[in-house]
Formats: C-alpha cells, structure tokens, sequence
C-alpha cells in the first residue's frame, strides 16, 4: 500500500504542433528529383464543417450610460432621442461619461424634446445593429435544432409541424418525400433544408474571388474572407501578470500555434504584452501536470524528493481541457475523463478528483512540475 501510494502517473504532454518533412518530386525526363522541406502539422488544423457568413440585426433596449459614444448613439432607432443624445455628448466634448454619468445621467438631468419640458428622453432607448452570425445548411432531420433556424417563417412552420405530432421529432420530421413539410402548396414548394446558426469563433480559410480568381474588395478595398471554419481544439493557454498583479490569460489554438511556427515565431510568447508591464508566468497544455496546494499541504516541500510522492499524489492533476476562462483539470489517477454530468450531478467530488476553475485567479497557487516516464518529478516550474 505504501509503494502503490506513491505511485505518479505520467501522461505523455501534447507538444509537438509541426514536424520537418523532405518532399520529393521527380523531374520529368530526368533521373533526378526536386526536394523541399515542408512543414507538417501534427494535429487537426480545424474541424470538417465549412461556415457561410451572414448580418442579422440585432434589436434590444439599453440604459443610456458612459458607455454611450458616437458609434453607440447612432444605433438609437428613434431619431429625436438621438439627435438629442448627440447633442448632449456634444456639449461635453465627446465625453460619454461627462455626458451621461455623474451629475448628468438621466434620472437627475434630464433631455428634453420640448420646450414646455414635459417629453424627456427615456432612461432605456431601443438600439439597432448587425451581428455577423455563421451559418450552415442542414436537412430536415428528427435532430434537427429548430430554435437555431434562422428564417422566422420557417421557423414557425416547423414548430407548428412538430405541434401538430404530438412535440415527437423522428414522426413530425420523417418521410418528407410522402408527408412534405410545405412553404408553399400551391406552388409546390416544400422545405427539405433549412440555414441554422453555427459556432461564433472561427477562423477564414478564403477571401472572397470572382470566376477568373481574382479577389473582390469591398467598399474600403480591402479582402473579403469567406468559407469560415471552427479551430477546434486549443494548444495551450499562457498565463502573465499584469501591473496591478493580476493574472491575465492568452488562449493560443493549435490553427494558430501552426500559423506562428510556419512564420518562424516562437509559438509560446513569453514577451507578450511587454510594453504594458505584463510579466509571463507559465503555460497550460493538454496533459500537463500541475500541484494545487490546500490545507495540510507544505508549500515548501521539496517536490523532487521521492520520500514525499504518497504526500504530493493527493494534490496532483492534469489539464484535461482548455478554453477562454475554462480550465478542468482531473486528478492523476482518475481513470475516466470528467464530463459535464459530473460536473454537475457531482459537485461533492470538486478538489477531490478534478478542479473547475472559471477565472485566472485560483490559478496563483498551483505549481507546475514535470513527470518524467517512470513517474518520478523532474522539473519544477516552467520548462
């Protein structure tokens, strides 16, 4: 039981993102051959689905703040409170927070549309403005998501579709050829495909280009990116401090870990964000181990030294997952990945057997620490 105790388990670190390969092509005619090194990345660069692009408005109200600039006033649908908002801002040298703020916000001083000072601008106004919202065609399927349709006629003639069989999806949504879901019937038109919303991050494989390939501008001349794509899995995140001393993140995905090892840049920047006074402080990768210091743990425990293995096994986990403000990280024995149930459903096992942690903050303590093949730390810190 003491041997098993102080057992670590090593967990081989993700960290290759390209390899050098020698291409070879014969040239024709000739016994000889045409050689060029070539990147190759190590991984999956994005995922397989390919995105359109489309504006959606977007329409909601606001409470007229500091945050209400040029650009924010001239959203205000109604154009008497925004020739009005505009004024004021004008009054108090573009200063949205000298305008609305303070002694000026509206419940105090307000703006009004008359002389007799009885029609004031409200505190909400109705503000408008394009999303840019990825899309893709899906059929007509029983695991069709209808809330993420975007045609709101389509929409409803689905929803009304899937009423009318009792809310049951593999009845409502089978055997379109014999029971058409119609848009219109007199016209024989039926809905077979409909565009749903997609992710929201993603990364431009293409700039738009006419039928002798070459590219068309927009109104400022510059490229237009289409056939948009999700970058998938993240290849590590790189933790720094800021000059208050507060921990600050940059999420570096492996379609872009291939982009700076390609433009021969270190793929780790350690000097980012030098100028404001950043400090780096460590990365986290897929597999990574790090030591999570509580109660009844010494922090100065010499953590190479064999003898306090069973001791530092307790307090050990790896990254399982990755992402903007998002880190999981499960105890080294656990043999099974956590998922969303247990996160969930299992709440009791947090700081046990994995650690979910939403902010940069908790990350302060932990201590990163290399496990060699045998299971034995060593390196501390960085590496």
């Amino acid at each position: 039981k003491k041997h098993i105790d102080s057992i670590l388990i090593s967990f081989k670190a993700k960290n290759k993102v390209v390899t050098r390969n020698i291409n070879k092509t014969k040239i024709k005619g000739k016994d000889k051959y045409n050689t060029k090194v070539q990147l190759t990345p190590r991984g999956q660069l994005h995922k397989e689905t390919v995105y359109g692009c489309i504006k959606e408005v977007v329409v909601k109200k606001e409470k007229v703040n500091g945050k209400f600039d040029v650009t924010k006033i001239n959203q205000v649908t109604k154009p008497l409170y925004r020739e009005a908002l505009l004024n004021r801002l004008t009054e108090n040298e573009n200063n949205p927070k000298k305008a609305f703020t303070g002694k000026n916000i509206l419940s105090k001083n307000p703006i009004y549309l008359d002389a007799a000072k009885e029609k004031p601008v409200p505190e909400e106004v109705k503000t408008q403005h394009f999303e840019k919202i990825y899309t893709i065609r899906k059929d007509i399927s029983p695991d069709l998501k209808i809330d993420k349709i975007i045609d709101i006629g389509v929409k409803r003639i689905l929803q009304k579709r899937l009423k009318e069989f009792n809310n049951k999806p593999k009845e409502a949504f089978s055997n379109l050829d014999k029971n058409p879901i119609w848009l219109n019937e007199e016209k024989g038109i039926s809905i077979k495909r409909v565009s749903i919303t997609g992710v929201k991050n993603v990364e431009a494989l293409h700039s738009k280009k006419d039928h002798f390939g070459k590219e068309i501008l927009d109104n400022r001349g510059k490229t237009q990116a289409v056939d948009f794509v999700s970058t998938g899995n993240n290849h590590h995140v790189a933790i720094y401090k800021d000059t208050k001393g507060k921990l600050q993140e940059k999420v570096v995905s492996f379609y872009d870990a291939v982009a700076y090892s390609n433009a021969g840049l270190p793929i780790i920047d350690k000097n980012f964000n030098n100028d404001k006074g950043w400090q780096f402080q460590f990365t986290m990768k897929q597999n990574e181990m790090f030591v999570f210091p509580s109660d009844g743990f010494d922090s100065e425990m010499d953590l190479m030294d064999e003898s306090n293995a069973s001791l530092i096994s307790k307090h050990l986990f790896r990254v399982q997952k990755i992402s903007k403000k998002n880190y999981l990280f499960a105890h080294h024995l656990e043999t099974k990945a956590i998922n969303g149930e247990v996160l969930k459903t299992k709440k009791e096992l947090s700081k046990k057997t994995y650690y979910y942690i939403q902010s940069t903050e908790p990350l302060r303590s932990i201590i990163k620490v290399r496990i060699n093949h045998l299971g034995k730390i060593v390196q501390v810190g960085e590496y």
